[in-house]
């Protein structure tokens, strides 16, 4: 305890990172472990006023040049009612058991154990049709994260996959929905399609991702040796 008596992000940090050994400690707050060419991540998203923080479960796509890990596939630990389930540091000792459980059961993808990248691909798909069926924005980046995450993976049916359903997909996404600088359906699933088959371009991108974000002591627990994790093999 620090004087106050509150645990510093440091010490939340680190018992966080001992209840799942399968992740590496990033940030302060941020937790991560590498599967091939995305990342799967544990966000102790900080409150609005800085006083606690939400634990949130993530992925994040390598195969996009993106300034910051971003929290794609968020999933946020909920009370019933469905709101999100702050911690507060004053009271992190009373409430961490209790947050860790929430985590663990809410996440759609396995925590204890790295999830496959099939899994992480349908997953992908699964929240680009939840948001057709809410009505909210069209899925373009999820989409676009399936296909090329399973392309660089070397799964390159799974990438026709996910191509198949993008193709259905943009027939029903509303007109209001769609990007401001949406090329038209057949010239994104065009485009889409070509930086799919491109896997060299796909794994320098991956590799430039890896060393912007300095994910170099994070484990890849896709392509554990030296060559691979590098998203150099054929």
């Amino acid at each position: 305890m620090t004087a106050s008596g509150v645990p510093t992000a440091g010490r939340v940090t680190k018992e966080w990172a001992a209840e799942f050994p399968g992740f590496d400690v990033w940030r302060s707050l941020r937790l991560l472990r590498r599967i091939g060419p995305v990342v799967q991540g544990i966000c102790l998203d900080r409150t609005t006023g800085g006083d606690g923080y939400v634990p949130t479960a993530h992925v994040h796509a390598l195969t996009r040049e993106f300034p910051v890990v971003s929290l794609m596939l968020g999933q946020r630990a909920a009370r019933p009612s469905g709101t999100p389930d702050p911690v507060l540091f004053a009271r992190h000792e009373r409430d961490f058991a209790h947050a860790v459980g929430a985590l663990r059961e809410q996440s759609r993808l396995p925590l204890d154990e790295p999830p496959s990248i099939d899994a992480i691909v349908r997953e992908y798909h699964a929240e680009a049709r939840r948001r057709l069926e809410k009505g909210h924005g069209a899925a373009v980046p999820e989409m676009e994260d399936s296909v090329l995450v399973a392309a660089a993976a070397g799964r390159d049916e799974l990438a026709g996959e996910g191509l198949v359903l993008a193709r259905e997909l943009t027939a029903a996404w509303p007109k209001w929905s769609m990007p401001l600088e949406w090329p038209g359906a057949e010239a994104w699933l065009d485009g889409l399609a070509a930086r799919a088959g491109d896997r060299e371009s796909l794994r320098a991108v991956v590799r430039g991702q890896a060393t912007a974000h300095r994910l170099g002591k994070v484990r890849d627990h896709l392509f554990p040796d030296d060559t691979r994790n590098h998203m150099s093999a054929p």
